[in-house]
């Protein structure tokens, strides 16, 4: 199982954390790859982080340099710092590991 936590309001040029947390056998969590996701109303689900279970991490272009992916494989978490958000990075934010998904956590970007 997937937690997503942290998505809030906030102003543009803002800063969020958000958390997943992985439940479960963290031996499984330690061998694989975690992703992030957003999906905007009316939009596609898009990839924004992929974070190996070394915890190297590649980023979607337009988030490069402005969100950087954490990975904990002893608490089994991934957390994605987000710098710098403007109204585009706006959406349901979801974790994903192997074939499970979050329920998502809502960021909201706005004046």
């Amino acid at each position: 199982q997937l937690v997503e936590s942290g998505g809030d309001l906030v102003l543009p040029g803002g800063s969020l954390r958000l958390s997943c947390v992985a439940s479960g056998s963290i031996f499984f969590f330690r061998l694989n790859e975690v992703h992030w996701y957003r999906q905007a109303p009316g939009k596609q689900r898009e990839l924004v982080a992929t974070v190996t279970a070394g915890g190297s991490a590649t980023y979607e272009a337009s988030v490069q340099n402005r969100f950087t992916a954490f990975r904990d494989n002893t608490e089994a978490t991934v957390d994605l710092q987000m710098n710098n958000l403007t109204p585009d990075d706006a959406g349901t934010y979801y974790c994903k590991m192997n074939n499970f998904w979050g329920r998502g956590t809502q960021v909201t970007v706005a004046s």
